[in-house]
């Protein structure tokens, strides 16, 4: 068994720390190992991909018809003229394929609700396929861009009108988002080393590291929430952002790992807030697991002068390994009025290669071209192919508006979450709250519900999270995570419901129950020693 402690874990990453469990739990060769410390999702989205699949066929058929006479593998870039009725020719000599009806969808849905002609959008995705021209406009090709903006509205704003003025920029996943804002907002003057920035803890873990980078060195302040208030802000904590050396305010909603949107009353306050006493707060809101949850509106929709958004992919769609992000901005936003109201000289000059005038080029803008570090400015933007899958992906849910796909989904989860805590021995319903992408397995709590008080006291006090964990590991070959590394102050573990089967959880639960109870054991023995004696 591993020596490290508590303070180890809490000290080096989780995702680091799981490393050292997973050597442990695999090291048994007559057992399977079950890994629910990471959250990669075991379903995908199948029709998306099929359209994909479907496009690229095409896509080949058209580049095909330039330089066949060279018969060497060769093709030319399509020609637009006439493409929308050789791809009518196509589709009825593949009218049975899944894919295919779900292009024919695509077309006519962007037609009838974005005002998108059908051949300009299928001109753009047969290229995008290809990969045959460098992303122009580089921070979003022009036709997804507004199938993605409407995917977004839909899904994070719950018929709220957010407004249509806002732009995004599609990037290599929600962790290149995260590295270019730091990276902007640092190279813009929003953010300088010794400023504060506010953290909505618990929350993913590269929020805490960044911030404490040496390129940053920037002082953190963190919102509290805990299981008390069903991970909720209360005033307390919401109040530590009147102080207006507050810079940036950052949130994963719904939480990572707690995985419990902001309550309406919750959204509501820190909403309020923004708007009457920090007007100048830059926020960044990364709402990566929304589509997990009911009626879900975002702080992006409720405040959006103040925010900047991030969303990604790969979680709700089973895409880890496609790396398909965005980063969404209004237009007249806090970040620009910022950046405009400075008019820094020397930042200015960073981007004077790019724009006449630079002291007008908005924050998205200057994001992408930081993505590039700027002199690679004319290369940036993410691949058209990936752009292609991040569209197909929206359209799925644009197409799907009976919502089985999303409601699968919710379904999936929901029932994995109550599997696990029914085999723990306690039986939880997730509330409207909770989404239950992940959840935190409080070891105190446990420990008292399962047992009694004195037991979780007793426990607390002789035996560490990171005891709990490795013994599981090594006893069960079940690996989770430290839930300290996500800055949750009480000892607890983190358990993924995105990437493990029924039954596995079943075994979780079990085999989670099973180390508690092996505990009790061992202080039932040391109350009868000490009665004894």
């Amino acid at each position: 068994m591993s020596d490290l402690n508590d303070n180890d874990s809490q000290s080096i990453s989780p995702f680091e720390f799981k490393d050292q469990l997973l050597a442990i739990a695999s090291s048994h060769a007559d057992r399977m190992m079950l890994n629910a410390g990471r959250g990669n999702p075991n379903f995908l989205a199948i029709a998306p991909r099929r359209a994909f699949l479907q496009l690229g066929e095409f896509a080949l058929q058209e580049a095909e018809r330039s330089y066949s006479y060279l018969n060497s593998g060769f093709g030319g870039l399509p020609e637009t003229d006439g493409m929308l009725q050789r791809f009518e020719v196509f589709r009825h000599n593949h009218e049975d394929a899944v894919g295919m009806r779900f292009i024919q969808a695509a077309l006519s849905l962007v037609k009838d609700q974005l005002g998108i002609l059908p051949e300009q959008l299928l001109a753009e995705m047969v290229n995008a396929s290809l990969g045959c021209y460098y992303p122009q406009p580089m921070s979003m090709l022009k036709y997804f861009e507004p199938v993605v903006k409407a995917y977004l509205r839909q899904e994070l704003c719950d018929g709220l009108k957010a407004g249509d003025d806002f732009h995004l920029f599609a990037t290599e996943g929600g962790t290149a988002a995260m590295s270019y804002i730091f990276q902007s907002l640092h190279a813009n003057g929003l953010l300088s080393a010794g400023d504060r920035v506010a953290l909505l803890t618990p929350i993913f873990t590269p929020y805490l590291e960044i911030p404490e980078l040496a390129d940053y060195q920037l002082h953190v302040v963190e919102l509290e929430a805990d299981e008390k208030s069903n991970w909720q802000l209360s005033p307390d904590e919401l109040h530590k952002l009147n102080d207006p050396d507050i810079k940036l305010l950052c949130l994963v909603n719904p939480s990572n790992p707690p995985s419990v949107a902001l309550s309406q009353s919750s959204l509501q306050a820190l909403t309020k807030l923004i708007q009457s006493q920090r007007q100048d707060l830059l926020v960044v809101t990364d709402d990566v697991y929304a589509t997990f949850a009911d009626s879900f509106i975002s702080l992006f929709a409720t405040c959006p002068r103040n925010t900047l958004c991030v969303y990604s992919f790969s979680k709700f769609f089973g895409a880890t390994g496609w790396r398909l992000g965005v980063i969404a901005l209004h237009k007249h936003s806090v970040y620009d009025q910022l950046v405009q109201d400075k008019n820094d000289d020397e930042v200015n000059a960073r981007y004077a290669s790019i724009s006449s005038e630079p002291k007008k080029l908005p924050f998205l803008e200057r994001l992408v071209a930081d993505s590039r570090s700027v002199a690679l400015h004319h290369s940036a933007g993410l691949s058209a192919p990936q752009q292609l899958q991040m569209t197909l992906f929206a359209l799925g849910s644009l197409i799907d508006s009976e919502g089985h796909y999303q409601r699968g989904a919710k379904r999936l989860i929901r029932s994995r979450y109550q599997t696990l805590y029914q085999n723990i021995g306690l039986p939880e319903e997730p509330s409207e709250s909770i989404v239950g992408y992940y959840t935190l397995l409080d070891l105190g709590l446990l420990a008292s519900r399962l047992h009694s008080q004195a037991f979780a006291d007793w426990f607390l006090g002789r035996h560490s999270c990171a005891e709990f964990l490795f013994r599981l590991a090594d006893e069960t070959g079940i690996v989770l995570l430290p839930a300290a590394g996500f800055d949750v102050h009480v000892p607890a573990v983190r358990v993924s419901l995105a990437n493990l089967t029924l039954a596995n959880y079943a075994a979780i639960g079990q085999f989670a129950r099973q180390v508690l109870d092996e505990f009790f054991q061992e202080y039932c023995h040391e109350q009868e020693r000490s009665l004894n004696d």
